[in-house]
C-alpha cells in the first residue's frame, strides 16, 4: 500500500518561506514521477509543481513559478518543497502525489498539510 505523508506546514506571515516534506512508503520511490498540489478552503485542488524521477526536471504552476521548489531525496524516499515570498493566496492544504497531477485527483484525508498565510 502507497503511503504519503506530507509535514512542515504552518502558519507564516506574507514574504515568509516554508519547506514542506512528504515522505513516500510502498513504493519504489525512485521510479516515480512525484507531484505537490493543494487545495484551499471551500475550492478544488490546483496542481503546485511536479518533478521527474531522477529529479532532474521541475515544472511549476504558474502561480508559484519563481517562488516555489520543488526537489527530491531519493535515498529517503522524500520530496521536498520550498516555498519563498508566500502570498495568502497561497493558504492551503498541501498534498504530495505519486505521479502527475490530474482533475481527477482526491486528497487523502490526513495525509496534507497546513499551510496558513497571513499577517
Amino acid at each position: 500500500e502507497v503511503q504519503l505523508q506530507a509535514s512542515g506546514g504552518g502558519f507564516v506571515q506574507p514574504g515568509g518561506s516554508l519547506r514542506l516534506s512528504c515522505v513516500a512508503s510502498g513504493i519504489i520511490f525512485g521510479e516515480y514521477y512525484m507531484s505537490w498540489a493543494r487545495q484551499a478552503p471551500g475550492k478544488g485542488s490546483e496542481w503546485v509543481s511536479g518533478i521527474n524521477s531522477f529529479g532532474t526536471m521541475t515544472y511549476a504552476g504558474e502561480s508559484v513559478r519563481g517562488r516555489f521548489d520543488i526537489s527530491r531525496d531519493n535515498d529517503k524516499n522524500t520530496l521536498y518543497l520550498q516555498m519563498n515570498n508566500l502570498k495568502p493566496e497561497d493558504t492551503a492544504v498541501y498534498y504530495c502525489l505519486v505521479g502527475k497531477y490530474s482533475r481527477d485527483w482526491t486528497p487523502s484525508p490526513g495525509r496534507g498539510t497546513q499551510v496558513t498565510v497571513s499577517s
